[in-house]
């Protein structure tokens, strides 16, 4: 048996780690199969070596979390742990010093993994970024975050945001109304975004004004767009030819961000995804980055990612089912 005593700077420090009810420290014991105590600043954690290491490197990322303000809910709390199973708790201050923008409620949008951090540096470094990854990473949270910046900060005119109107098991010919209340379904996690970060007012406002633009992507063809910061969600149901349309959009001190999962694509059956194609194209092109963001960066409830890692075991089973079956015939 091992054993490890963490002194803590303070009261604040020691009930933050222990969280509600004991729910945080009681999650870390369920995590590591250690036992943790506290008496006042002082946190002994006792069992397997290999254990008590990683409960008190965990530990350690949840503070340098709390002290730079970030709240240690149940996210940031399974974030840590998984970082340090894989000895990566030191990098977690990565995420402390970096800040996007204020909701229109006040509350402070910061990146909440390494993975959401990389594709933020990204869009700052270069004029188009690909973010491709699964449900729950931020993806288009964090891009009309980025495009709220670019505009309060004047450095773009406008905000275009756009999006393949592709039935995922619906038809549009069955919803009410003219076109644009079909189509506003499929637009509504961009609108979400925009109210969160602006308000309903505000939004509204710039709306009325064509400074922001929300529209189904066929919205796209034959015009050029300037400064403006563009956004393209669920790129992965756009074909080649409409990704290549909406790429060559893009006009001077313009921003492109294209987002999309691979593994929800409700093309046609033996369609192939623009999305695909554009990051194997452009990879080796300055000025264009793509990030991969996996099941690790999933910022929505701890079910969500484990439904996304259930649902990759199940495709790789059924690859690797596939190739067999080639492999036999």
């Amino acid at each position: 048996m091992a054993e490890r005593l963490l002194n803590l700077d303070s009261i604040d420090d020691a009930l933050a780690v222990l969280g509600s009810g004991d729910e945080n420290i009681k999650k870390i014991e369920r995590e590591f199969g250690v036992c943790a105590v506290c008496r006042g600043t002082e946190i002994k954690v006792t069992g397997e070596e290999a254990a008590v290491d990683g409960a008190g490197r965990a530990i350690d990322a949840m503070l340098q979390l709390w002290r730079s303000k970030t709240p240690l809910d149940e996210q940031a709390l399974h974030y840590c742990i998984s970082l340090a199973a894989s000895g990566d708790e030191g990098r977690v201050k990565e995420l402390t010093g970096d800040f996007i923008a204020l909701t229109a409620k006040g509350k402070p949008v910061r990146p909440k993994t390494l993975g959401q951090k990389a594709y933020i540096d990204a869009i700052r470094a270069n004029t188009i970024t690909f973010g491709v990854g699964p449900a729950g990473t931020g993806k288009t949270y964090l891009a009309v975050a980025m495009a709220v910046r670019a505009f309060k900060s004047h450095e773009i005119a406008r905000i275009i945001l756009t999006r393949p109107a592709v039935e995922a098991g619906e038809k549009l010919g069955f919803l009410p109304g003219d076109l644009q209340n079909k189509v506003d379904p499929y637009l509504r996690p961009l609108y979400d975004g925009l109210f969160e970060m602006l308000g309903p007012d505000t939004y509204q406002k710039l709306l009325e004004k064509g400074v922001i633009e929300v529209a189904p992507l066929a919205y796209m063809r034959g015009r050029t767009l300037d400064d403006s910061f563009i956004i393209l969600d669920e790129a992965q149901n756009t074909t080649p030819e409409q990704m290549k349309m909406f790429l060559t959009r893009m006009g001077m001190n313009s921003k492109v961000v294209v987002n999309g999962d691979v593994t929800q694509i409700d093309l046609p059956e033996k369609s192939r995804s623009g999305l695909i194609e554009a990051t194997a194209i452009l990879k080796n092109i300055e000025g264009i980055a793509c990030v991969r963001l996996s099941d690790k960066d999933v910022v929505r409830h701890r079910l969500v990612q484990e439904i996304v890692r259930a649902y990759e075991k199940a495709g790789a089973k059924r690859q690797a089912a596939g190739r067999t079956r080639a492999h036999r015939s």
